[in-house]
């Protein structure tokens, strides 16, 4: 399908002829690349069930490209090289190089889900979005996003003990993108709260750092939920064809060998 759109006419996919006659035609000025003749020599065929192998972009093949998702898309609005109906076309059209020219700004999908609404197809772009912007992270493409430090940083504790501890996550969150725990905007928002924060919660926060917050009776479910992880790792990696994933660290506190049931339990 033919792209119309004038953001997508890159600055240098343009050529500037000061003086140019052909056949007697002036043809002078600025002309768009987009009408040369290209041969393609990094065709992917795999790119789209690649993106349809990770969550949220199961429905990618959906797609009719009519432009609901661009048009309704709160980042487009500011941020015109924000094109989800331009990227979904890449991708089923396998065009990878032209869609890496934009790998810096797929991740700035904010989830608003304007565009899920909007879509008569029920692709579900910022699905799709998701799904792109991992793939973009597993191909070694992208470094991890600080949104993707976030989740892993909640999605281990909420594994390992059943539980989160908000002051634990934050810290982990800082650790991991390398940024000081002190910051003048944290020491702020703590000290508004503490002064409002009633002493026996107070005593109960502090005491929460000490010693980790969990659920009773959680091992057997950290085990299942670490095995359907795992599962699922191995079959997106698999999908994309890059090797076996290494497993995720455990917390320090979780290295404990945890006995599987026996078949007579």
């Amino acid at each position: 399908m033919p792209i119309h759109e004038k953001s997508l006419i890159r600055p240098e996919n343009l050529r500037t002829h000061e003086k140019l006659t052909i056949d007697g035609v002036d043809v002078s000025g600025h002309w768009s690349t987009f009408i040369e003749s290209r041969v393609i020599t990094d065709y992917n065929e795999a790119l789209e069930a690649e993106i349809a192998a990770l969550p949220g972009g199961e429905n990618i093949h959906r797609c009719w490209q009519c432009g609901s998702c661009t048009n309704s898309c709160t980042v487009n609005a500011i941020e015109p090289r924000f094109n989800p109906r331009y990227w979904i076309y890449l991708i089923r059209m396998g065009l990878e190089s032209e869609l890496l020219r934009d790998k810096d700004i797929i991740w700035q999908c904010v989830s608003c889900h304007k565009c899920t609404y909007a879509c008569p197809r029920d692709v579900v772009p910022e699905g799709v979005m998701k799904a792109t912007a991992h793939w973009l992270e597993m191909k070694g493409h992208t470094a991890t996003s600080p949104s993707m430090h976030f989740d892993r940083e909640f999605t281990e504790q909420v594994v390992a003990r059943g539980r989160i501890e908000d002051v634990e996550v934050l810290r982990g969150f800082f650790k991991r993108t390398r940024q000081p725990l002190m910051q003048d905007w944290l020491v702020e928002i703590a000290w508004r709260i503490a002064k409002r924060l009633p002493v026996k919660w107070g005593l109960k926060s502090a005491f929460s750092l000490l010693r980790k917050p969990r659920t009773r009776g959680w091992a057997k479910a950290r085990r299942a939920i670490e095995d359907y992880i795992h599962a699922q790792e191995e079959e997106h990696e698999k999908a994309l064809h890059i090797g076996k994933p290494q497993s995720r660290p455990r917390a320090a506190n979780e290295n404990a060998p945890v006995s599987r049931p026996s078949a007579a339990e």
